[in-house]
């Protein structure tokens, strides 16, 4: 047989190989791996992901988060988004150092105490008499608006999240500030007070995704312009969260919730309650006891059962699902 009836071959083999036998290709692959090289499996969501040391190694934004973090508290760490045994080992430090089992994984426990400790240089709030600043973000639109007392006064273009991770709509606060992360953070992190996960405004170190839905939920800023924001913004800073002018989807599933309910759900609620006259505090996507007398408010107002819970009888009254649904 002439060489290019073998080659035919064994092109023929590889592709069988690569089609219905999919892990031999993949453990074939592996084998071939320099002594300097290791496989690595990507996490960059934001929503409390459980992070641990691991074969495929975990990297990505998630893993950068923690260490940019563990750095900033005093722990000796050059971020590079990869959890390592070293990265493990400054875990157990911080957990011990916590009061929380010491076994090197992040679960949301841990990712709440990390997040929340305040470091050696806390950040001053707003102080009393200062002009009141607010942010409103349009992910529909791409944009980052600052008011002072009420007027406009910045606005930039911002990327935000894409449709399987989007940006949290609600009504939020400045609850973290942060300096130099790096990488796809920037050089600026601000975190606003979402419960399910850890969203902020932050740079980026890909300022082509600015203006675009490409984020895992963040608002991304050019380096440039989350350097000028930053000093202007305080703890306790409010920021809006909408989508073309409202906080409201384009369909909704119409879950049941009640009290200590959480999530981007929630946060339909609440709005929806307030553009109907009830008056309380934020849309933020807790379901606390404000959110309980604000619903029992509601349906003795309507002449529905005040039960404090969000069913679809509620949802009707409130035009948030069709009156057939």
């Amino acid at each position: 047989m002439n060489r290019a009836g073998i080659f035919l071959i064994t092109l023929v083999m590889v592709l069988y190989a690569s089609i219905f036998y999919p892990g031999a290709a993949r453990a074939s692959q592996d084998n071939n791996l320099s002594p300097n090289q290791t496989l690595l499996e990507r996490v960059d969501r934001t929503d409390f992901p459980v992070l641990y040391l691991a074969s495929p190694q975990l990297q990505g934004d998630a893993v950068w988060m923690v260490q940019a973090r563990l750095k900033e508290l005093g722990y000796e760490i050059e971020p590079d988004g990869i959890f390592s045994e070293a990265t493990r080992e400054l875990v157990r430090l911080f957990q011990m150092a916590n009061n929380l089992e010491a076994d090197g994984k992040v679960t949301q426990n841990v990712w709440e105490r990390l997040m929340n400790d305040e470091g050696e240089e806390p950040v001053l709030s707003q102080a009393a008499g200062e002009s009141k600043i607010s942010i409103e973000i349009d992910v529909g639109k791409h944009t980052l608006a600052v008011f002072s007392n009420g007027q406009p006064i910045k606005q930039y273009k911002v990327g935000v999240g894409k449709g399987s991770t989007p940006s949290p709509l609600g009504e939020w606060k400045i609850i973290q500030k942060s300096l130099n992360w790096g990488n796809g953070f920037g050089t600026r992190w601000m975190r606003l007070s979402v419960p399910w996960g850890i969203y902020g405004i932050h740079g980026t170190d890909k300022p082509y995704s600015v203006g675009g839905s490409l984020s895992h939920g963040c608002i991304r800023m050019r380096n440039k312009d989350v350097e000028a924001l930053y000093p202007l913004i305080s703890l306790g800073t409010s920021v809006k969260i909408m989508e073309n002018g409202q906080i409201f989807p384009k369909s909704f599933s119409a879950p049941t919730l009640k009290e200590k309910s959480y999530g981007q759900n929630v946060v339909y609620l609440q709005s929806r309650l307030k553009e109907a006259g009830i008056m309380f505090d934020n849309a933020d996507g807790r379901y606390g006891k404000m959110t309980v007398l604000a619903v029992k408010y509601y349906q003795i107002w309507h002449g529905l059962t005040p039960t404090g819970v969000a069913d679809k009888e509620t949802y009707r009254s409130l035009g948030m699902i069709e009156a057939s649904s």
